[in-house]
């Protein structure tokens, strides 16, 4: 098969496995969670809206670098900490005393670095008056090309498509690629063989870390992943 069959099934099999996943979980969204991973609420399944405010584009952007290293719960502890304090805002990020706002962000963990960084990007964010380039975003501090992606995707509602750990282990257990492929050319992979489709792309890497937490967590439950089966 080739990588555009091969990709269409993997996407059909997890939508069919799991749903919608409803990404990214917003704090002011009384949503569902529609799996037993993640936050416990805030997602918004079938509901490609959000964010519909400057201020819910800003929070998943913070989420993206807060997420750096660290699982989901602990970045929903990170902001619920910081909302307690502020209304989630750029300005109000900016005004906010460094020692208060490390101690909020720490549940994230490298709590110095990342508050220098949200920082930096509520500066960056500020100034913004059109959608972001992925070369823009890129020459952020702390800004890396899954944070990078995720921001686009996410927040800014531009078809990038975002390759996490989960992808990569995935992808290699099904021998699709190889062990040190390189992160742009998986993200090739998917955008040259799926179409550009904003809630496909969003669908597809949630499907894909959803079923990285049931299959991918420890090394030998590999071999247990459904869609061996699938893919030969």
């Amino acid at each position: 098969m080739e990588y555009k069959e091969i990709l269409q099934i993997i996407y059909d099999y997890l939508f069919e496995l799991y749903g919608p996943q409803g990404w990214w979980p917003l704090l002011e969204v009384n949503g569902c969670n529609p799996t037993k991973t993640g936050c416990v609420n805030g997602y918004h399944p079938k509901n490609y809206e959000y964010p519909k405010t400057k201020n819910q584009c800003f929070e998943i952007c913070i989420g993206a670098i807060l997420t750096q290293n660290t699982s989901w719960p602990s970045v929903e502890k990170s902001l619920k900490n910081l909302r307690n304090l502020i209304e989630i805002t750029p300005e109000n990020v900016i005004e906010l005393d460094i020692k208060l706002l490390k101690e909020a962000i720490k549940p994230s963990g490298y709590f110095n670095q990342k508050s220098e960084r949200l920082k930096g990007f509520s500066e960056y964010f500020i100034k913004l008056k059109n959608t972001p380039t992925r070369e823009e975003l890129l020459k952020l501090k702390g800004v890396g090309p899954e944070t990078a992606d995720s921001m686009l995707l996410y927040a800014f509602k531009v078809p990038s498509f975002v390759v996490d750990s989960y992808t990569k282990r995935i992808l290699f257990n099904l021998n699709l690629i190889e062990n040190d492929e390189k992160y742009d050319k998986i993200k090739e992979l998917f955008e040259e063989n799926i179409e550009k489709n904003l809630e496909m792309y969003q669908e597809y890497h949630a499907l894909l870390v959803e079923h990285a937490k049931n299959y991918y967590r420890k090394k030998e439950n590999y071999c247990k992943c459904p869609l061996l089966k699938i893919i030969k």
